[in-house]
């Protein structure tokens, strides 16, 4: 991906624009096993009207649509913050190859906190998955967010 931006870098551009319209800052990026990107969104559950409109559900069912595929083996994806259960679900369901996340959710993740979705034997498919990922930068976003919807 030379001369271009990270694909975190891109999810955290959709996240800063998603903080810009009133939602929460969350973005995601899916990319091909060449690393081009073919879906990028951030949160649009207010402007939508519909809880499952988080990052991850929009970038997949882009994906899912160009690719004209349901499963996505041999796509990755990226977001700012750690997956919660209904974004991990989807992400098992997809069979994605790696998951990249920012942020973690102590709170609301069911990657590595919560129910550890990928852990369970019940779950079908464990992708690849690389935590952390420009993590200070992604809870900058959050935080500050958080923080004017208190004032």
């Amino acid at each position: 991906m030379s001369g271009q931006s990270s694909p975190m870098k891109l999810a955290l551009a959709e996240a800063a624009a998603a903080a810009a319209r009133g939602e929460v800052p969350v973005g995601a990026v899916l990319v091909d096993s060449g690393g081009q990107v073919i879906a990028a969104a951030g949160n649009r559950v207010r402007a939508d009207r519909d809880p499952t409109a988080h990052a991850e559900m929009l970038v997949l069912r882009a994906g899912a649509a160009w690719l004209g595929a349901a499963r996505l083996a041999e796509c990755d994806l990226h977001v700012t913050l750690e997956p919660c259960a209904m974004c991990a679900g989807a992400v098992a369901l997809a069979r994605l190859r790696r998951l990249y996340f920012g942020a973690y959710d102590p709170k609301g993740g069911a990657v590595e906190h919560g129910p550890r979705l990928f852990h369970q034997q019940t779950t079908n498919h464990r992708p690849e998955i690389y935590g952390g990922i420009e993590e200070r930068r992604a809870g900058e976003l959050l935080r500050a967010f958080f923080q004017d919807c208190r004032r």
